[in-house]
C-alpha cells in the first residue's frame, strides 16, 4: 500500500493541504501519515543559559497534538474510510517531514505555514522540502482573503 505524507501547523495553507492529501489517499487507496513538529524556540535560550524546563516541552507538544486533532475534526468531511497515522515529533518541521517522507510516495504540504513573513510566496518549509525530499512533492495553495 503507497504512502502519503501530509505536513500540518494548524495553519489555513495546512488545512487545504491536509483535505488535498486525504482525497489524493481516497484515490490512490493510500494510508495517510499526518505529520506535526514542535520545537522549543530558541528565544527561550535567548541572552542567558537557561535548562530547560521539561514542562515547557511536554505542553507544547500537547498544543501541537490538539492543533493535529482540530485539524482532522476540521476536514472529517473527506476522510472517509482512509487509513491515517498521526506523527507528532520534537524538531525542526522540515527535517521531520523530510525524514517521514522516506517512505512515502508523496509529500503534500500547504503553501505557508504559521511562522515567516506574510507575503513570501512560499514557505522556508514547503521550500526546503521541495528542494530535499525523497519522494515526489504537492505544495497545496489556501484561499486568500480579500
Amino acid at each position: 500500500m503507497s504512502t502519503i505524507v501530509v505536513g500540518v501547523d494548524g495553519s489555513a495553507s495546512a488545512h487545504a493541504a491536509l483535505r488535498f492529501a486525504f482525497e489524493e489517499a481516497r484515490i490512490r487507496d493510500a494510508r495517510l501519515r499526518v505529520v506535526a513538529a514542535w520545537h522549543v524556540p530558541l528565544t527561550v535560550y535567548e541572552g542567558a543559559y537557561m535548562p530547560m524546563d521539561s514542562s515547557l516541552g511536554e505542553e507544547l507538544e500537547t498544543n501541537t497534538r490538539r492543533a493535529v486533532e482540530g485539524a482532522l475534526a476540521e476536514v472529517g468531511d473527506v476522510a472517509g474510510d482512509v487509513d491515517v497515522e498521526t506523527i507528532v515529533r520534537e524538531g525542526q518541521a522540515a527535517h521531520v517531514l523530510l525524514e517521514e517522507a522516506e517512505s512515502a510516495d508523496l509529500l503534500v504540504l500547504g503553501s505557508r505555514g504559521l511562522g515567516g513573513f506574510r507575503g513570501l510566496l512560499l514557505g522556508s518549509v514547503s521550500q526546503q522540502c521541495a528542494h530535499h525530499a525523497p519522494c515526489p512533492v504537492v505544495i497545496v495553495p489556501h484561499a486568500r482573503e480579500l
